[in-house]
């Protein structure tokens, strides 16, 4: 059984279902997942503050509300923390957004949404320590690895881009180009939400070939390349 460090240095009103510990725990959860909220608030994602918090709540509240049924009852089974991680799921699902430029977006937030309910979970049932942790590692990886994974991107030989062209004869000329430099097409795909615009716009999938990859430092030269060509209207990589 796992003896939690902060509950024998708080005493054992915090192992607990008291109005101290109720208070403590809900603070708890709401403290360190509203830290999560405000660094997804600051970078605009679709849900911010108020939904991480109200989450980590409700979750804290189902495990307190579970813990008490179970001792008074003798039901083992936590059935409204098992509903409460079921409800997130499908919260965090509808924060998946799909944009104009076929890019999928808010997977990391509705990540974020989920974790915080679980840290929410382990505040409820008193697993201060866990809770601690888990908080720590989920505001690193929100926080800190986006960095990373840029650096990863920058340095791979697959890329992807949105592309805007300013007729469809152009489309030839643009693989043409993309030839010439040593790069592979993948895949090509029309996107539809630009159908009256005006523009041919294209969602396109390319490979540096292994022979070639020494020419291009990163992905952002091939871009400014490709962006000064004169039939091309926009171009930009694909997150």
């Amino acid at each position: 059984m796992f003896n939690d460090p902060l509950i024998e240095y708080l005493g054992t009103w915090a192992a607990e279902i008291n109005v101290y510990s109720i208070i403590f725990r809900i603070c708890l959860a709401i403290v360190l997942t509203s830290l999560v909220g405000c660094e997804r608030s600051s970078k605009r994602h679709s849900a911010g503050l108020r939904t991480f918090i109200i989450v980590a709540m409700a979750s804290a509240t189902s495990a307190m509300v579970d813990i008490s049924i179970i001792s008074n009852t003798q039901n083992g089974i936590p059935i409204i923390s098992a509903a409460s991680v079921v409800s997130v799921a499908m919260i965090s699902g509808n924060s998946i957004l799909f944009s104009s430029r076929n890019q999928i977006k808010g997977l990391t937030t509705s990540a974020g949404l989920w974790g915080c309910g679980i840290i929410g979970l382990s505040a409820g049932a008193g697993l201060y320590t866990i809770s601690f942790i888990s908080f720590v590692a989920l505001l690193c990886c929100i926080s800190q690895l986006p960095l990373v994974e840029k650096i990863l991107k920058n340095r791979s030989n697959h890329f992807e881009v949105h592309l805007e062209l300013k007729n469809t004869y152009n489309l030839q000329d643009f693989v043409t180009t993309i030839r010439k430099l040593g790069l592979k097409i993948d895949d090509i795909e029309s996107n539809p939400a630009y159908l009256n615009s005006g523009l041919s716009v294209y969602s396109v999938s390319m490979t540096i070939r292994q022979r070639d990859i020494e020419k291009f430092k990163n992905h952002k030269d091939i871009i400014e390349a490709l962006r000064s060509l004169d039939y091309i209207h926009h171009i930009e990589e694909m997150r």
